[in-house]
This record gives structure tokens, sequence and C-alpha cells, in this order.
């Protein structure tokens, strides 16, 4: 199926455009109140049309959130998936990796987290901070124990062509994929660990961690930059979604995932001539009980 056309799909080929990786909406984008109201419409038809591809029951759909610290991604995930029955939607949160993960290869864990035909799956975080966190930070390689004989300059190129031809396999076999980079501003990722800090509700989500790590900010840009110019592609699009108005975000995320599941066409499956023929028993029976 063809990817849903916004302003904010990485390009398959070629540089990203900085119109693409703009942090604000667009000056005629509607107010907060008329994000939330959109962002309502789309959550009622995404409803709808998760009942089908979970009755279907022929291919899944999976969505990918990457975003620095403080971009949204959980409270954009609990907004857009707000009313979906839990009973086909499944989210996992991919942190540091256990001493049994890194005795996989980089794709392995989150392998094990794949949606079942019929299934919405969200990953937060995913194979991606192996080109992202562990390009900005190398060190984390050691654990990894794997050889490097090119050197690290090779190893990007080599990781992204294992993702391409990853997401392809899981393309060709009924899975749909979604890829959204929540791009928020360092002026704004400030401003909300400084009300994490300040609202003592929000304590809990600080680290100083987060705080350390903006000290890398141009490197991970930079890293973000060329993992999603090598792995947008039709089969598994990238879409840079500006993240410092988080009702807009949501709202344009919930709008490409709604586009992509009507493109996907869900339908319930139809009784064929011998079932309709049992059905019609079966409520004749039911009718002439007392």
């Amino acid at each position: 199926m063809k990817p849903v056309m916004s302003p904010y799909l990485v390009p398959f080929k070629g540089r990203l455009k900085p119109s693409t990786l703009t942090n604000e909406p667009p000056g005629d984008a509607p107010g907060k109140k008329g994000c939330r109201k959109a962002l309502g419409k789309e959550i009622d038809r995404l409803d709808e049309l998760q009942r089908r591809l979970y009755a279907e029951d022929r291919r899944s759909l999976l969505i990918l959130f990457q975003a620095m610290d403080a971009a949204g991604k959980d409270s954009t995930i609990r907004a857009v998936m707000t009313g979906i029955d839990p009973s086909g939607c499944q989210v996992f949160s991919f942190k540091q990796p256990s001493k049994e993960e890194l005795d996989h290869d980089f794709l392995w864990r989150t392998t094990q987290a794949l949606p079942e035909r019929g299934r919405i799956g969200i990953f937060n975080r995913s194979y991606y901070e192996e080109t992202l966190v562990v390009r900005v930070h190398p060190e984390y390689l050691e654990a990894q124990r794997i050889d490097i004989p090119d050197g690290l300059d090779q190893l990007w190129p080599q990781r992204f062509e294992s993702i391409r031809q990853y997401e392809r396999h899981l393309s060709e076999n009924g899975t749909v994929i979604l890829k959204f980079w929540l791009n928020v501003s360092k002026g704004e990722q400030r401003n909300r660990f400084l009300s994490r800090l300040d609202e003592a509700r929000k304590n809990w989500k600080f680290s100083i961690k987060d705080v350390e790590e903006r000290q890398h900010w141009d490197s991970y840009m930079h890293a973000y930059h060329q993992t999603l110019e090598a792995t947008s592609r039709p089969w598994a699009p990238w879409y840079a979604i500006p993240a410092d108005d988080k009702p807009y975000m949501r709202w344009q995320v919930a709008r490409i995932i709604r586009k992509t599941l009507e493109g996907m066409e869900p339908r319930y499956p139809q009784a064929d001539q011998d079932e309709a023929k049992r059905f019609a028993e079966m409520r004749q029976v039911l009718n002439n009980e007392s």
C-alpha cells in the first residue's frame, strides 16, 4: 500500500528538507481546542478501523515512536490510543537492554514483541536506538561483544541495511509499518524539564541523565537525520512530526494512523455459502425456543 501523504513524510531517497524538520505547527493550524476536537474525531474513526483489523485477522500494524526525552512519546501513545479496544493493541517500551538481549543480535529483542495478525503493536523506542543512542555513545557497543573489523564508520551503514531488509521482510509478510519521530526543539525540551522540576507531581519523570544528554544534542540530531534518510522507505515510512505543540502533534499522529488503516481497508469476515446456510439453521433453532 502507498504511504500516507503528509508534509512531514521523510523522503525515501535524498536528504531531509528543512521544511520537513520544523518543530512548530504551520501558521494556519487550528488552536489547541481545535486540535483536541480534531483528535477526538480521529479516535472515533480509529476505534472502528481497529475492530475491523482485529476481526479480519490477516494483517498487523506496527507503529514506532522515537524522540528525544520530553518530546511526548508516552502522552501521545496514551492520547491517540484512548478508546481503542485493549485486546487489539499492545504497547512495548524498550529501555536499557538486558544481558539476555545483549547476547543476541540487535534486532532480536524487538522481534519477540512484534504484533500478531489483527493487532496494532506500538514500540516506544525500538531497534533504532542502535543507530541513535549507541551511535552517540559507541562505548555501549562493548557490552554487545561484536567484532567491528571495518570500524565504526562502516557499522552504521551496515545496521541501516539490516533494518531496511528486516522491515521489508515484515512488510512482505503482512505487517504494515509506521514510524514517527517526534521532533521537539532543544528550547522546548528545556521548558519541559523545568516543568518536571517545578511541579511535584511531575518530579518522578525527571532524570539527571536527561539533562546530561542535552550536551550531545547536535550529535543526536546528526544521528537522527542520517537514520531517517537511510531508512525511510515506501514500505516503512518515517514521519517527522513537530513536537513543540502537543495537541497538534497528537492530532497529526492520529491522522496518519487513521489514513494508514483506511488504506489497509480491513473488512469484517463474510460468511461463505455453507456458513450462511448453517447460520440460518441456527437462527431457526433459536427462534423456536420457548
